[in-house]
């Protein structure tokens, strides 16, 4: 789900970008002929978005007519690369696969088409990302939200790493990897376990980008995987199994010297492992003061052991960061809720450059402005709403018996909690929020997320520190 997420944002994200770049085409068209438009017109678009390091304006010969930032001097040169031949041939919009270009870089090509008002080919406009340079993939994609060697990376179809958090893999071929040449050939959204790079079993979640034919992979050591499951079962038993052994060795020794009373706590005691019998304990008619201590003991024993079952039952269901309800506990809700056709609405919002805050004050801070985030929800939050940690910096409020308006309110009363209050940074921090309803918007919990998630990129899209309605 998490590489599924990130591709349909980056497949999203790509989309914009040609569609920004096609909106261009005419006014550039007309202008094919002046070198200083041509200028001006590529500083603009590259000072329109943070995709592109630099923007290139080329004629229907691949010579180069303008470029933004005029520091790369190529204006009148003629680009030979394999890249630039295919996008003049088809004369599509086209996103390539990773190339050096002319001036050494590692780079993709974004490019759209250029058509006169006659439907003549004048040439084409495109944008260039520095695969190795800090750049928009770093920005959609980040870091794994765990730490303990997950990692999240992104192959072309040909098994060149086009991103990596370790930017040295940048550029290399790891096609004979057998998770990413697997993962390349499904074009699909999968999960696998085998071997990484580093020759450890993991676990990857994979998902396609069909706009530029790449795959995100979603990496994490298979041991950081299952451990937690057979760590609660440990404690489990390294609590219940003494605890067992020690009433049943009493239970057995009084029952062979004293009849009814103990031979029913011994009924009650094997029962007990199943269920809760606290109550049914204290209707033994225990007469005598050795049976009364015994069936004391039992009921505080077995009471400890059920409580103790309860408390890791609760772990499992919440984060540990901010205590608030995890991406499990969301998943039983939702999907509970959409069976049982209820209304409500989804707050699915997420923490402004909050890679920002990591990287100038540090993790430790940024782990405290996630509880910071966790307390002021729960503050704003009704009894019956429920407050969850989706995953990494993003967050989700659901509403029981609240339609989009409400939820909108809701959502601005927290976004200007944030604005206006300082952060554990010093600062006051901003969110972003999408919107969705059900049934309204939705009626199934996979198309409510992607409805509020889609709101909720449409808010960052248009500058942050607001809150869409799906609509």
């Amino acid at each position: 789900m998490y590489a599924q997420k990130l591709a349909d944002t980056a497949n999203n994200y790509l989309q914009e970008q040609i569609m920004m770049l096609s909106a261009n085409v005419p006014e550039i068209a007309e202008q094919m002929s002046n070198e200083e438009v041509l200028k001006k017109k590529a500083d603009l678009i590259r000072n329109q978005t943070d995709a592109f390091n630099s923007i290139a304006i080329v004629n229907d010969q691949a010579v180069v007519q303008a470029t933004s930032p005029q520091t790369l001097d190529l204006v009148g040169v003629k680009l030979t690369s394999n890249a630039m031949k295919e996008a003049i041939k088809k004369k599509k919009p086209m996103i390539s696969q990773p190339y050096e270009s002319v001036s050494g870089r590692l780079i993709i090509f974004i490019s759209v088409p250029l058509f006169s008002k006659t439907n003549d080919y004048l040439g084409l406009i495109g944008g260039t990302i520095y695969l190795k340079e800090d750049n928009v993939l770093s920005e959609l994609l980040g870091v794994h939200p765990y730490s303990d060697h997950s990692t999240v990376y992104v192959a072309a179809k040909d098994g060149t790493i086009v991103y990596d958090e370790n930017k040295e893999n940048i550029g290399e071929d790891f096609s004979k990897n057998k998770i990413i040449a697997k993962a390349l050939e499904a074009h699909k959204t999968g999960v696998m376990k085998g071997v990484n790079n580093a020759g450890e079993q993991s676990f990857a979640g994979y998902s396609y980008i069909k706009e530029s034919n790449w795959t995100v992979i979603a990496q994490r050591p298979a041991d950081a995987v299952e451990a937690p499951a057979g760590k609660m079962v440990q404690k489990m038993l390294n609590i219940a199994i003494p605890l067992l052994f020690v009433s049943l060795i009493i239970v057995i020794f009084a029952a062979y010297k004293i009849a009814k009373p103990l031979q029913r706590l011994a009924e009650l005691t094997e029962s007990s492992k199943a269920k809760d019998e606290e109550k049914n304990f204290r209707t033994v008619p225990a007469w005598y003061y050795e049976a009364i201590q015994l069936k004391e003991s039992l009921i505080i024993s077995f009471g400890a052991l059920h409580n103790r079952v309860h408390d890791l039952t609760d772990q499992s269901r919440t984060d540990a960061l901010t205590g608030l309800f995890n991406r499990r506990t969301l998943d039983e809700v939702m999907n509970r809720w959409t069976e049982e056709q209820k209304h409500f609405s989804l707050i699915l919002f997420d923490v402004d450059h909050f890679k920002k805050v990591n990287d100038t004050y540090g993790h430790d801070v940024g782990d405290e402005v996630l509880k910071y985030i966790a307390i002021t929800m729960e503050q704003h939050a009704d009894v019956s709403d429920l407050c969850f940690r989706f995953g990494g910096e993003e967050f989700v409020i659901l509403l029981p018996k609240t339609d989009a308006e409400g939820a909108f309110n809701f959502a601005e009363k927290l976004r200007k909690s944030f604005e206006e209050n300082n952060s554990p940074t010093g600062k006051p921090i901003t969110i972003s929020a999408g919107i969705a309803e059900c049934p309204k918007n939705a009626n199934d919990y996979g198309t409510l997320i992607k409805k509020a998630d889609q709101s909720l990129y449409y808010s960052k899209e248009n500058g942050r520190n607001q809150v869409k309605i799906t609509e």
